[in-house]
């Protein structure tokens, strides 16, 4: 008797701008799907700048969007939520910590890297 496997919801990812190592490392995650288009419909967006938080939310309001950032400027966070961002991840932390966030902010939640405080 065939086993049933059951399919992997995979996640389509927006990097904006676009980072190829990023991507590539993001792409090796079984549930992950790095798409290059908003267009694409993305369940989560990665973004660097503020400004595109609010460009890609009035596009698709229902993409989560999360800001990616160097170091913990003072205000960033609030800024970034106020926004409307899903939350606010350390840009080189370890991948698979940026993969977990990716999950937790397609189910809604509001992810704030322990770094960032």
């Amino acid at each position: 008797m065939p086993v049933e496997h059951r399919r992997t919801r995979t996640l389509r990812v927006l990097l904006e701008p676009h980072n190829p190592a990023l991507a590539i490392q993001l792409g090796l995650q079984p549930d992950i799907d790095v798409v290059r288009d908003p267009a694409a419909r993305p369940e989560v967006a990665l973004v660097e700048d503020l400004a595109a938080v609010t460009a890609l939310l009035e596009d698709d309001p229902e993409c989560r969007v999360l800001v990616l950032t160097g170091s913990a400027r003072p205000g960033l966070r609030e800024a970034a939520l106020a926004a409307g961002a899903a939350g606010l991840i350390v840009r080189d932390g370890r991948v698979e910590d940026l993969a977990d966030a990716i999950r937790r902010a397609s189910t809604g939640e509001t992810v704030i890297d322990p770094a960032l405080g």
